[in-house]
């Protein structure tokens, strides 16, 4: 075993015990609150999917954000219809997972191929119309499994998930910065004023998507940076396929009609766990990662209009 691939499981193995851990104490950064209780835009965190985040759990550090900047955030529990989708302004959708590769606790591992989509038709397309009609819509989907299963809801806004691992000359973790516009020129960079401008992003694995022509790239691959795409989760060998993804996307936003879809290929970046074995904590709060918390504000921020 070469030393590559013993970095990749050894990264891998540490990604997925950081992340099944919360950090029930953080606090966010943010003290600005940009929307009053009046005001306050309504967020609803899918939890009906098998979801690997929850706002109870690991998003708990995500729904804290959005809650220091004003926004009323709720989890959503049904299938989504058109129903379940009225009265509120942003659907956050992060890992959903198909019933059959649902893991778990005891179980066999099931995040190996084949990975299915998590979502029934009539949801997508009450996903797409409710878009169409001017919601905003916030897709987060990790590495392999996470990418097949939501990879025919982004599919209907023209987005390509490769259901495979995102991996750079640092192993699992990509820096994207201003200076080599790999963090690339857009109204969430550049915040509402000079405060909440971002130059610097951090993620942890993840995938690579391919955007459709009309979308705008936030987050791109920068040189040596390729997909691995194993046919069991965790698991890489010689004959392992990967494929360059030099140019591609783990971050983009798109204007569908009247509303908004932001797609990010990385969950961790925009939460943070506390890694019980290494006594550290994983995400947004990693070293490197000051910015993220920002970003992530400014995302919603573009899609609650307020960008």
């Amino acid at each position: 075993m070469n030393k590559i691939l013993i970095g990749f499981i050894v990264v891998l193995s540490i990604s997925i015990d950081a992340q099944e851990v919360d950090n029930s104490d953080f606090t966010p950064a943010n003290t600005n609150q940009t929307f009053s209780k009046e005001q306050s835009p309504t967020v609803l965190i899918d939890e009906a999917h098998n979801n690997f985040h929850t706002m109870g759990e690991s998003f708990q550090p995500f729904a804290k954000i959005l809650k220091s900047d004003g926004y009323s955030v709720n989890k959503n529990t049904h299938l989504f219809s058109e129903d379940t989708l009225m009265n509120i302004e942003v659907l956050v959708i992060a890992n959903a997972l198909s019933e059959k590769n649902h893991e778990e606790e005891g179980s066999d591992n099931t995040w190996d191929l084949p990975n299915y989509s998590a979502f029934e038709r009539s949801e997508i397309e009450a996903i797409s119309h409710w878009v169409k009609n001017g919601g905003s819509l916030l897709l987060i989907a990790d590495h392999m499994p996470f990418p097949k299963a939501s990879a025919d809801l982004a599919a209907i806004f023209g987005f390509h998930l490769n259901n495979g691992y995102a991996w750079g000359p640092n192993k699992g973790v990509t820096t994207f910065r201003s200076s080599n516009k790999t963090l690339t020129e857009h109204a969430i960079v550049n915040g509402s004023n000079k405060n909440e401008m971002v130059d610097t992003v951090v993620t942890f694995t993840g995938h690579a998507f391919l955007s459709p022509p009309n979308a705008k790239s936030l987050l791109v691959f920068g040189e040596n940076t390729i997909s691995f795409m194993p046919t069991e989760s965790w698991k890489k060998n010689s004959e392992t396929p990967e494929i360059p993804i030099v140019g591609w996307s783990q971050g983009a936003t798109l204007e569908f009609h009247k509303g908004r879809v932001a797609v990010f290929g990385e969950a961790s970046m925009f939460t943070a766990q506390f890694d019980e074995k290494s006594k550290t904590l994983d995400g947004l709060r990693t070293k490197g990662a000051e910015q993220n918390e920002q970003f992530l504000l400014n995302v919603m921020h573009w899609l609650s209009g307020k960008l």
